[in-house]
């Protein structure tokens, strides 16, 4: 249904509600939410609500988010005057000069205990364009070996830059195109997305891990919005292609890929009506697709690898084979001296560097169940196979419920889409193998997209969003704090909660007409719960010096909390998508008697 005009609310409202009674609470919010601004977002765009095109807000929203990211990297980074590794800002930079000095068959093999490049091809390719341009500016940037731990300011405003136009290039746009066709399709209109659009483009967790911490989450994150985006259009080889690169940037999209399998194959099941009629066609399609598109992320790597050999250049520049890192044995059975060996040495390191299992189950403090679970039973005296089929279980259990709730209800309404991966991620980062504090960024996305779907501005669908994005900042504090980050951290996430009439700076979001109170009053209970202990956290942490015999006392207490919240954002989901899915008969979902008392 399509929705209202900025313009126009009562003639379109009127009209539309003919439609039947169900339509009209949903009609009433939106036109709530254009005549009165409930929120300080909403207020500071509300003088744009009478545009005539979407595209004459778009430029100032994209110039403001642009602004707020350039201001946060004003301040240090990963790893600022921090020997002996210097953190992430140091890896980051040390592949752009390992990609555009060494040749490409020794990428992954080079020095691996000087931050060895441990992600995807696409990672060694953004890399290498970033260095080359690097190069041409300043060649002492990139000088292998000379240049480690550089703190060059120049090269801060370059490295701060890369990440500012990877964000625009790859992100931005794919962010503006999904929230337009998110919107549209659930029946929002253009200003209410534009709300929207400002909120996810300003949400605090990205800015802080890519602008401030620094990293390239957002060039992945955009290649699985663009694989969702094309989801909703209907263009399955698009979505696809989308996701491989995803992939192929960073290995932590795996978090998302249950939930585009799943999508993938119920378009193949079931049709519009959701019937089922195998579509064999659009698999076979498919899988073709998906297939070509690893094939085009791994040619450089093949290609080069094999040109290379040809010309006596290998990936030990000493002349040795050493054994094949995951499958020894399979030496014994291939002729180190073939062709094609140099091909599969490199794809087998490649998987050992990306897929870090010898790691063990978790490697830093996280809030996830597992490293929540270790302060009451320590994981590390059980044997390291244990570990990771325990973790497979737990998290197969967590995220097959979202999924096949997605592949039997492909076709149900846009908003499925988003609430599967947050539900999917959710059970990822709360149970599967090496989470880090940066994984949050992977629920948070979808979750936070909601924004701009059906009532995502309303208060409930608000309150919930708001509550994963500020909790998820609170729990990577300890991250930023220990590379003196307190003040982006302290600024974004207050700015971001007063935008959106968030506690700590409001209660806007919570008390809605049309609600059960028993639902308002126990969402602000659990809420207010977990807001007065994450502030009250602080304290502890600024004020009060931990135990000699337990020094990571604050950081354990953030972890359990971050633990207990993450599972919450986990079962919101997951019911919200078993509501909105219809799954259920309406008795069992409480839907029956909502629509009765409408």
């Amino acid at each position: 249904m399509p929705g209202p005009s900025p313009h126009k609310p009562r003639r379109k409202a009127k009209r539309a509600g003919g439609n039947g009674p169900s339509n009209l609470p949903v009609i009433m919010e939106r036109e709530a939410l254009v005549r009165i601004p409930s929120f300080p977002l909403a207020a500071f765009l509300w003088p744009a609500r009478s545009s005539v095109s979407q595209w004459e807000l778009l430029p100032l929203i994209l110039m403001a988010v642009g602004l707020f990211r350039w201001a946060a990297g004003l301040w240090g980074y990963s790893g600022f005057e921090k020997p002996p590794l210097f953190g992430d800002y140091e890896a980051q930079r040390h592949w752009m000069e390992v990609t555009t000095h060494l040749p490409i068959s020794q990428w992954y093999f080079h020095d691996l205990e000087w931050w060895g490049l441990d992600y995807p091809p696409l990672t060694a390719y953004h890399s290498w364009i970033c260095g080359k341009i690097g190069s041409l500016i300043d060649p002492a940037w990139f000088a292998l070996y000379d240049s480690r731990g550089s703190h060059d300011p120049t090269l801060k405003i370059f490295m701060r830059a890369t990440v500012l136009v990877s964000e625009y290039l790859i992100y931005i746009p794919a962010a503006v195109i999904f929230v337009r066709r998110f919107s549209r399709l659930s029946g929002v209109p253009a200003w209410t997305s534009s709300v929207a659009l400002v909120a996810i483009l300003m949400q605090p967790a990205t800015i802080l891990i890519d602008h401030v911490h620094f990293q390239y989450n957002t060039v992945m994150l955009g290649f699985v919005l663009a694989s969702m985006s094309s989801m909703l259009a209907g263009r399955n080889f698009w979505a696809c292609f989308f996701f491989v690169m995803a992939l192929g940037f960073k290995q932590m999209a795996l978090y998302y890929a249950f939930s585009v399998f799943a999508y993938l194959l119920g378009v193949c099941v079931f049709d519009h009506t959701n019937i089922p009629r195998f579509n064999i066609p659009k698999f076979i399609g498919i899988a073709l697709a998906t297939v070509v598109s690893f094939a085009i992320l791994l040619l450089p790597i093949v290609a080069g690898t094999l040109s290379e050999a040809s010309r006596g250049i290998t990936a030990h520049p000493g002349g040795a084979h050493p054994p094949l890192p995951l499958f020894a044995d399979l030496a014994k059975h291939l002729n180190t001296e073939a062709f094609y060996y140099p091909v599969i040495e490199q794809l087998v390191q490649m998987i050992h560097r990306v897929f870090p299992f010898a790691r063990g189950l978790f490697e830093d403090k996280v809030a996830n169940f597992w490293c929540a679970m270790n302060v009451v039973i320590k994981l590390k005296q059980y044997p390291a196979e244990l570990l990771q089929k325990g973790a497979l279980v737990a998290t197969l259990a967590a995220i097959v419920p979202p999924n096949l709730i997605l592949f039997l209800r492909p076709n149900k309404h846009p908003g499925l889409l988003p609430l599967a991966f947050a539900t999917t991620a959710w059970g990822f980062f709360l149970f599967s193998y090496q989470v880090h504090e940066k994984s949050v960024l992977l629920p948070l996305m979808p979750m936070t997209l909601l924004l701009a779907g059906r009532q995502g501005l309303g208060k409930d669908t608000r309150a919930w969003v708001g509550f994963a994005n500020i909790l998820g900042c609170w729990t990577m504090y300890p991250l930023l704090q220990r590379v003196d980050l307190r003040v982006p951290y302290t600024v974004l996430t207050l700015l971001w909660a007063y935008l959106l009439g968030l506690p700590p700076t409001s209660l806007n979001a919570y008390f809605q007409d049309g609600s059960s109170i028993w639902s308002q009053w126990a969402t602000a209970f659990i809420h207010g719960f977990f807001y007065l202990t994450m502030a009250f956290w602080h304290v502890l942490d600024m004020f009060v010096v931990a135990p000699k015999d337990k020094p990571d006392l604050w950081v354990v207490a953030n972890v359990g909390v971050g633990a207990a919240g993450f599972s919450l954002c986990y079962l919101w989901c997951l019911g919200s998508l078993v509501i909105e899915s219809e799954i259920l008969p309406p008795s069992w979902t409480g839907k029956e008697a909502k629509t009765k008392s409408e």
